[in-house]
């Protein structure tokens, strides 16, 4: 008979000191992310360069001064993120953008500025830059710009996406943009069909979308898995329609679709929800996989450019898990779940398959646990 067990990590590193388990580490998989910070106020950088440091990926952070300095580090060695001034002599950040853009198509950038010009927000957005953040004024605000850097680093450019924004999906830009309290609307194009998004000062305050308004409308956009978007100057005059917070909303919206997944009932924009864009629904999944025993099938995945090294990692994990099982006379693992400082992984397995699915670190290991069983029961279904 097949036994049931499963572990966080915390209690697989006790057994792993008593069996020398070797479960291959995820973090191998992806470098050490670089940030090259640029400031003409040398104190501003060292300030910063501290804040960076404390995030949990622990980068490796390069200091530039000028624009024709960071320019020329930029050309000398790849780099993950430039964080941005505006306001500086000699070559500006606007025209240090202009530069990176035409040479750095693929670098992500952060514009940080004490100018709140909402013209140079769209400037910059239209540039194609990641976020246009104000820079923090209180603790509050620097653990939410922690946060977005973290988030940032942490999100792998995904097939299709958002152009204009490294790919993201429309929820990171929806929360980049509430997340620095920022007033603007969002036009959002997905082929045909096209809508607006009205935020104020970080609240979202009205939708439309063709003949649908308001809720309906936000949850219409939300169910679009790739497409266009341009940042519009703000409205401040418009009519308030929806008044829940941004986190409430989006919450409420992906429950509204994860719910249409599972009745097989067709999204709000007309597509059904099937595969692993039904499981990718459930609140706090940031990437899944789906990896087959056998290395000669095709490995399928949700929100990962490049899913061999996840397959590879999954397979290996798996095997050493099974050895584990067979050394504690437990059977095969049925659940396995672990906490890392970069975000939280699932691993389950069915018949000749196995899925391993990314989650926000947000989420605590009874959380997961409770995803995890909801993700599987739909995936065998």
């Amino acid at each position: 008979m097949r036994r049931f067990w499963q572990n966080d990590c915390c209690g697989l590193q006790l057994v792993h000191k008593r069996f020398s388990l070797d479960v291959p580490k995820l973090n191998d998989m992806s470098a050490r992310p670089k940030i090259l910070l640029l400031d003409d106020e040398q104190d501003l950088l060292d300030m910063y360069k501290e804040i960076l440091a404390q995030l949990p990926s622990h980068p490796e952070i390069h200091l530039a001064n000028s624009g024709a300095r960071a320019i020329a580090l930029l050309e000398a060695e790849p780099f993950t993120l430039l964080i941005s001034d505006l306001r500086m002599p000699k070559m500006d950040g606007l025209q240090v953008l202009s530069i990176v853009r035409r040479k750095f198509p693929d670098l992500r950038v952060v514009v940080m500025t004490s100018i709140t010009d909402e013209q140079y927000r769209s400037r910059a957005y239209a540039m194609g830059v990641d976020l246009f953040w104000v820079k923090p004024g209180n603790g509050e605000e620097m653990k939410m710009f922690q946060d977005c850097i973290a988030s940032l680093l942490g999100q792998d450019v995904q097939s299709g996406g958002f152009r204009g924004v490294q790919s993201k999906g429309l929820v990171d830009i929806i929360q980049l943009e509430c997340l620095s309290r920022g007033s603007s609307v969002l036009k959002i194009v997905n082929g045909t069909r096209d809508g607006r998004i009205w935020v104020c000062e970080g609240d979202i305050v009205d939708a439309q979308c063709g003949d649908l308004s308001a809720h309906a409308a936000f949850k219409e956009m939300l169910s679009w898995r790739t497409g266009a978007f341009e940042i519009l100057p703000a409205d401040l005059e418009r009519t308030r329609t929806i008044f829940e917070n941004y986190q409430g909303l989006l919450l409420d919206s992906a429950q509204s679709l994860d719910e249409a997944g599972d009745s097989g009932e067709p999204s709000p924009g007309g597509t059904p929800l099937t595969g692993l864009a039904a499981l990718s629904r459930v609140d706090g999944v940031e990437f899944i996989v789906e990896v087959p025993t056998n290395e000669l099938e095709t490995v399928e995945s949700w929100g990962v450019k490049n899913a061999e090294p996840y397959a590879k990692w999954t397979r290996e994990s798996w095997k050493s898990l099974c050895e584990l099982g067979e050394k504690l006379h437990v059977g095969d693992p049925v659940h396995f779940h672990g906490l890392g400082w970069q975000g939280h992984v699932g691993l389950d397995a069915k018949d000749s398959k196995q899925i391993f699915v990314g989650f926000a670190r947000s989420l605590n290991s009874d959380q997961i646990r409770e995803k995890m069983n909801l993700i599987c029961s739909k995936w065998v279904s």
